[in-house]
């Protein structure tokens, strides 16, 4: 396995000229706006994510300010970034922050993790990024760097082991500055050069350590899983109910139902499910709106 100095140098020199300037990666900016930044871009390209963080930081740019916001503002502002329940995750964890650590973020990745919605890499990227702290992050496109330059194969496995968890947590440099530097620089590189399908090999600070680029790059253009649709799925007939809401404001069943698109007893089952996960409410009229209200529907 290469030293960390041989893969750390090259790659901290690649990522000083080939950062890209995110709103996030700003001067000033704050760990609650590094934290609104990684919650946004989880599953969502972050191309789509830098305008849609600007304007919630400039509403809500601390956790106090969102704690006190209403549940159908927040899914409002969340708009179409998908995924909805990460944004009531995102008010969840800002409410808990206000209520038990009075408004400030907790310091490092143990403190980070105990809050509702915070899993181990967000917590990391927090630390790692934003609070100075050393931190092992592992994304998708930081596993799959070092899966490559390591271990000479293509992607990498869907979950991570304690021991591929050692040793990449190995290669991150002590002093929390370098490791924040190469936190960034492998997750940069794997979003712009070493890139899943596409790989730029030939502008890659590591491919004189790269032992997949050596073995010929086994596998490339071999698929793991299937892609995942999205037309006609459970996924898109949530999102034009919430859609409809977000629009309109309230709306009666039937309204929604024809908005959907879906039959009868799919959209019984799926508006039921947006009920009980507090994305929508009944109104005491009978219409249904956006937000958790002051109770959870079980039931149409």
């Amino acid at each position: 396995m290469p030293s960390c100095p041989a893969l750390y140098s090259p790659l901290a020199a690649w990522f000083a000229n080939h950062r890209r300037a995110l709103p996030w990666r700003e001067e000033g900016t704050s760990a609650w706006g590094v934290l609104v930044s990684e919650i946004m871009s989880q599953q969502t390209p972050v191309a789509r994510v830098a305008e849609p963080w600007r304007t919630w930081m400039k509403r809500w740019p601390t956790p106090q300010a969102l704690a006190r916001a209403d549940s159908a503002e927040v899914l409002r502002a969340w708009g179409s970034l998908g995924y909805p329940r990460r944004a009531l995750r995102l008010h969840e964890c800002a409410r808990t922050v206000e209520r038990e650590h009075g408004g400030e973020l907790p310091v490092g990745v143990e403190a980070l993790v105990a809050l509702p919605g915070i899993g181990d890499y967000t917590a990391a990227a927090v630390a790692s990024f934003a609070q100075g702290q050393r931190a092992c992050v592992l994304d998708t496109n930081i596993r799959r760097v070092l899966t490559r330059v390591l271990d000479a194969k293509a992607s990498v496995p869907a979950h991570v082991t304690k021991l591929d968890r050692a040793r990449l947590e190995a290669l991150v440099p002590e002093d929390a500055e370098r490791a924040r530097i190469w936190n960034e620089g492998v997750m940069e590189l794997g979003a712009l050069v070493c890139r899943a399908r596409n790989p730029k090999c030939e502008a890659c600070p590591l491919a004189e350590h790269c032992a997949w680029l050596k073995a010929g790059r086994p596998g490339l253009g071999e698929r793991t899983t299937r892609p995942q649709d999205y037309e006609g799925t459970d996924r898109q007939i949530r999102g034009r109910i919430l859609k409809t809401l977000r629009e309109g404001g309230a709306a009666t069943v039937g309204t929604l139902e024809n908005a959907s698109g879906a039959d009868s007893e799919r959209f019984v089952r799926l508006l039921t499910d947006l009920l009980a996960e507090g994305l929508i409410s009944r109104t005491a009229s009978g219409e249904i709106t956006l937000g958790a209200g002051t109770h959870k529907e079980e039931h149409v």
